[in-house]
């Protein structure tokens, strides 16, 4: 199981590379074609952390928004 683990973690692809791949994913508009290829490339602890990433940023805009909308609309 750790042999697995390795290989997995030895995948190409860099980290800005999988945050691409994840902002596609949380919009989801990604093709069939480059999400096989990305699923066969990415690095699941570079994902794991691009995810976690990805959820910060989109919860802290969220609530900037509604910061600027709730001081524009009193």
């Amino acid at each position: 199981m750790s042999e697995d683990i390795k290989d997995l973690a030895g995948r190409k692809l860099n980290f800005f590379q999988t945050l691409k791949a994840v902002a596609w994913g949380f919009f989801g508009v990604r093709k069939g074609k480059g999400y096989t290829q990305d699923i066969s490339s990415l690095n699941p602890v570079h994902l794991i952390i691009a995810g976690i990433i990805a959820a910060i940023v989109f919860v802290v805009v969220l609530v900037m928004v509604a910061r600027w909308l709730a001081g524009y609309l009193t």
